[in-house]
């Protein structure tokens, strides 16, 4: 039995699918993933599928991030008998390069395979994959337009292997109640069930149009950042933490420096420094939480702006992010710079929802000693609303009046849990 890998590679919530040329020797004209012979008996599945990726589209080095390797599957027909070794990588661009064996390569929704002729038990290659309700809820790498793109990714999937509008719902709730914290998870799939017709066709491509809309946002808020900061003639920028926003802000920006706190005790910092340092032209620093202060009163080092993403933004202005923030802001004030928050309109928590959910870090991270220690790790912090100079979304940059109607509107769609007696 020969063992092969299916690569899947997913760009804005979308992976591409090739179909496969006459040189490809199986499956002739059928569509599947990135795909290949695992080689020799004792190489690693990894090494092949990223070798397939290098051959087959021109893709690898730091474009691509392995995200998940699924549990295999077997296929056997009248083309062979195979083990698929199924993976998931994350792809920063859509150029690629085909090659002789491929006859043709497109970038779109998975949902899609549901409609192909394929590879055999395409669909369910891709599922195990695919992100489940527990890698949204347990997700402390990644910043919330990611996790709730995610969320939306679960709820599309789960619609399409449903077979009444309950086991969608059901799969709903727990996506909303999944990250408390993170007001744009629960935004994005309380719109999706609330607007929806109940069927679960409908909601699964309401689901695929949410996660487009869910990335022009996330573009749109971070276009609306740089104007500003362009505006003000910024040349130097502070962060904190991680956010995929500010992340795509620094790119289309590139300021000359660029200060990032290493944000303890994951700290996720680390990679947004590397990343700012490989993707921008400016000189990068990282430095602590504790020598915030000190790093915005020295010259070499000092921004003109602060900019942070944002987990949830309260109906009263203030901001959710990870904790450190509200030093970092305090800091800034005293420095007289700027602070900025940039998150798409989704993560304005609805009119009632002022949360600061306890999401605490794991305390092994910051003490796994044998003494009788208490941990305090709070993953996230209120952070007051005076100390924002503004917030920037895919509308532009609101104001307090902006964000209240936004929180009636997210509200409004919250109450489609309560409205079962009304079909």
């Amino acid at each position: 039995m020969d063992h092969v890998v299916t690569c899947f590679v997913r760009n804005r919530g979308e992976v591409l699918l090739t179909r496969r040329s006459e040189r490809a020797g199986t499956y002739t004209g059928r569509w599947a993933g990135v795909s290949g012979y695992v080689e020799e008996e004792n190489e690693k599945a990894e090494f092949d599928a990223r070798r397939e990726l290098r051959e087959e589209i021109g893709l690898g080095g730091a474009s691509l991030r392995l995200v998940r390797i699924g549990e295999t599957l077997a296929v056997d027909d009248e083309e062979g008998s195979f083990v698929v070794h199924p993976f998931l990588f994350e792809s920063t661009t859509r150029e690629v390069r085909p090659n002789e064996e491929l006859a043709a390569v497109e970038w779109a929704d998975p949902t899609a395979i549901r409609d192909r002729e394929t590879v055999p038990r395409l669909w369910e290659t891709w599922r195990r994959v695919a992100p489940g309700v527990e890698d949204v809820r347990e997700d402390r790498t990644n910043g919330s337009a990611w996790i709730s793109a995610r969320a939306l990714e679960v709820l599309r999937d789960a619609a399409v292997d449903a077979d009444d509008w309950e086991s969608v719902a059901e799969v709903g709730r727990e996506l909303r109640d999944a990250r408390p914290s993170m007001a744009a998870v629960a935004n994005r799939v309380n719109r999706v069930l609330a607007t929806a017709e109940r069927r679960p066709e409908a909601v699964a491509a309401a689901a695929v149009r949410a996660l487009s809309s869910a990335h022009a946002a996330s573009e749109a808020s971070s276009a609306t950042l740089v104007d500003r900061l362009r505006d003000a003639e910024v040349t130097g920028v502070a962060t904190l933490s991680r956010s995929g926003t500010v992340s795509e802000c620094l790119r289309a920006f590139d300021p000359d420096s660029v200060l990032v706190a290493e944000s303890r005790p994951e700290r996720e910092g680390v990679d947004v420094a590397e990343t700012a340092a490989e993707e921008t032209a400016a000189a990068v620093t990282l430095t602590t939480e504790a020598a915030l202060p000190a790093a915005l009163a020295d010259g070499d080092v000092a921004p003109d702006a602060v900019v942070v993403g944002a987990d949830a933004v309260l109906p009263d202005g203030s901001v959710v992010n990870k904790t450190g923030t509200t030093g970092l802001a305090l800091a800034a004030r005293e420095a007289g710079v700027p602070v900025y928050v940039v998150a798409a309109r989704d993560k304005i928590r609805p009119t009632g929802d002022d949360r600061v959910a306890d999401e605490a870090s794991p305390a092994e991270s910051v003490y796994d000693g044998e003494e009788s220690v208490d941990v305090f790790a709070p993953t996230f912090e209120r952070v007051p609303g005076r100390l924002v100079d503004g917030l920037a979304t895919e509308d532009g940059l609101l104001d307090g009046d902006d964000a209240r109607r936004v929180a009636a509107e997210h509200a409004e769609h919250a109450a489609w849990d309560g409205r079962d007696d009304e079909d």
